[in-house]
């Protein structure tokens, strides 16, 4: 009887745990927009380019179903895709196939599921608009 009831209290137990982990997961997820925003917070907008030097580029992030963020140095350079923004998905893998070093508005990026490898779709780029921080003015005595 004794024995029951510690597997009792074990499974009482683990099941609190379980749904402790789930309430702290509960929080509201940000959107693909409001987590563009956040990233984008204090930066400025620049002038839209047709292509990138992707040997300059140091990291990528998807943002799910709104665009594709590419850090170049301190700018930002974001990428909302002509078609098929609602198949980026964070836990996707870009395949990007170039004929030069630079990726431009005119490429096709493949999305590949990062788990089962299999293509999920492609997304078609259009012009990539640099975001940066703005220059901290001095003031004079």
């Amino acid at each position: 009887m004794i024995r029951n009831a510690t597997k009792l209290g074990f499974v009482a137990a683990a099941g609190a745990l379980l749904l402790a982990g789930a309430a702290a997961d509960a929080r509201p997820r940000l959107t693909g927009e409001e987590q563009l925003a956040k990233l984008l917070d204090g930066r400025v907008a620049g002038k839209p380019v047709n292509c990138i030097n992707l040997p300059n580029v140091q990291s990528s992030r998807v943002i799910d179903k709104t665009a594709i963020v590419y850090g170049s140095g301190s700018t930002l350079y974001v990428q909302r895709p002509k078609s098929g923004a609602s198949s980026l998905n964070s836990d996707d893998i870009l395949v990007t196939r170039l004929v030069s070093s630079q990726l431009c508005n005119i490429d096709v990026v493949q999305l590949r599921d990062r788990n089962g490898l299999f293509w999920r779709g492609f997304v078609s780029l259009d012009q990539f608009v640099p975001y940066s921080r703005p220059a901290k003015v001095a003031l004079a005595n």
